[in-house]
């Protein structure tokens, strides 16, 4: 029964697990909380590699799947399934949630069993929208995920929490608006809220651009793309260190999966039409972006900027219409939801001793934490898209797809090397190199062995990414070259 129904159990044993939490009664039972919350994160990560085992990457289809009935009258069913490209971001959702638990352990001191109750919630959450195959379902996983992360800023967040909470909930609720208007649309035209039933529709063009347009509402403010960006650093400065690592690791990814499961497959001619825009803004994202996170005195605010700009690689992947572009968006993906969780890790470690994210109030910092400077290093290089770590496989096959369509767009593309590096590697400088800073940093104390267990496994996943891309790469193949078939045949 278990293994008919491993992405059930997925999706359900956060959630249970996360109600368990929250009946243990709160900070007089930290410790239990804690225990039972990392139980529950680490049984869940173990739950979801069966489905990278048992996974036949030989094969487009959907597999795991489940189909019960739910709301007959609407026809709306609980459907569930995964392929290659769901595949992976469950698994980064499920090996992001284990190291939020641990980074926590210590750092969080008040409504303790609410906190970590909230991740869990919001872990099955993620993963139901990597599953669903149902239009109803995947909205109701896509809305009801914003509630544990609006709660986890509003409580847990820094002095403007309250403002960077309500921006964050309006962006993303009014897109999703719109998203639920193009759903309905398909059900009249289809007959049900079957997603896969929607590729095999036959629709004109000016419906598919409208519902383009409409899809891209809701995309591209959870990617965030530019211009709907500006929630991202508000709500990144302001959430707490573990809030951050889920924003920037998985929900951002949430945007560009829409693209891969919504508007390339059902839309195939809006988004060989609009491809001009998407490109545009993915290119703006990476250049002029890039060139804000130059300027950013704040770190949070930095990495909150070179997410943005790694993300216009992504989308910029996807709307050329190629193998090695969309493969290298998703690889792009799972690269920036280990580094971009790590930078963010590695901000916190040093936010818990100092309380300051300023860059100025650092320097010198390698000279008293040694082991912290060698990981972060790690990362820094990896967001600059250094050869061997996982930050450059998505990067050159993006850069690669590009050339094969046109050359300035692997131009513009490539030019986030160049800037990626610049700002990364002048935060490092300030913050870690030179003389000791100040007095505060000469009493600062290297990494904990708490903070080296959830470093150590980030370096892992970067460099094994990196060094040997295969075993995440294999598993793509033929659910993007389906996916590319459907996007290059019309449906007029």
């Amino acid at each position: 029964m278990l293994a008919e129904h491993v992405l059930s159990l997925a999706i359900f044993l956060p959630i249970m697990g996360g109600v368990a939490v929250l009946a243990t009664g709160g900070d007089r039972n930290a410790d239990y909380a804690r225990q039972l919350s990392l139980a529950v994160a680490v049984l869940t990560f173990l739950a979801t590699l069966p489905l990278y085992t048992g996974f036949n990457a030989g094969v487009h289809e959907m597999q795991f799947v489940e189909d019960y009935a739910w709301i007959d009258a609407f026809r709306v069913r609980y459907r569930i399934g995964i392929d290659g490209i769901s595949l992976l971001l469950i698994l980064l959702t499920s090996f992001s949630t284990v190291l939020v638990v641990i980074s926590a352990w210590k750092v969080i001191d008040k409504k303790i069993a609410q906190y970590h109750a909230a991740f869990l919630v919001m872990e099955g959450l993620m993963i139901g929208v990597f599953s669903a195959l149902d239009g109803i379902l995947f909205y109701v996983f896509w809305e009801a995920m914003l509630v544990p992360m609006f709660l986890i800023i509003g409580l847990w967040g820094g002095p403007n929490r309250v403002y960077a909470t309500i921006k964050f909930f309006l962006y993303t609720f009014l897109g999703s608006v719109l998203m639920l208007v193009a759903m309905i649309y398909l059900y009249f035209k289809a007959g049900s809220f079957d997603i896969l039933a929607w590729h095999g529709l036959k629709l004109g063009l000016g419906a598919q651009k409208l519902i383009f347009l409409a899809f891209l509402a809701a995309f591209a403010v959870k990617v965030p793309m530019w211009p709907v960006h500006t929630w991202l650093p508000d709500a990144h400065v302001e959430a707490p260190t573990g809030g951050s690592v889920i924003l920037a690791a998985i929900m951002l990814k949430m945007g560009a999966y829409g693209f891969l499961r919504f508007s390339l497959p059902v839309l195939p001619d809006a988004s060989h039409d609009l491809a001009w825009l998407m490109i545009a803004l993915s290119l703006i994202a990476v250049v002029y972006i890039g060139l804000v996170a130059l300027v950013q005195e704040d770190m949070k605010k930095l990495i909150a900027y070179s997410s943005i700009a790694h993300m216009g690689f992504v989308t910029l992947g996807f709307f050329i219409f190629n193998a090695q572009g969309i493969e290298g968006g998703i690889a792009q993906m799972i690269s920036h939801g280990f580094v971009s969780g790590a930078l963010f890790l590695c901000v916190g470690v040093m936010y818990d001793r100092l309380h300051s994210r300023m860059i100025k109030d650092y320097g010198g910092v390698a000279n008293r934490m040694p082991i912290f400077a060698s990981f972060m290093m790690l990362f820094a290089m990896a967001n600059a898209g250094l050869p061997g770590t996982s930050g450059f496989v998505g990067e050159f096959l993006v850069i690669l797809g590009s050339f094969q369509v046109n050359v300035w767009y692997a131009f513009a593309a490539a030019t986030t090397l160049v800037f990626g590096a610049a700002y990364t590697l002048w935060m490092y400088k300030r913050v870690l190199f030179g003389e000791i800073g100040n007095d505060h940093v000469a009493e600062l104390t290297d990494a904990t062995p708490r903070e080296i267990v959830f470093l150590t496994l980030l370096a892992v996943a970067v460099l094994v990414m990196g060094l040997w891309p295969y075993p995440f790469l294999d598993v793509l193949h033929a659910s993007v070259e389906h996916l590319l078939q459907q996007a290059n045949v019309s449906k007029l």
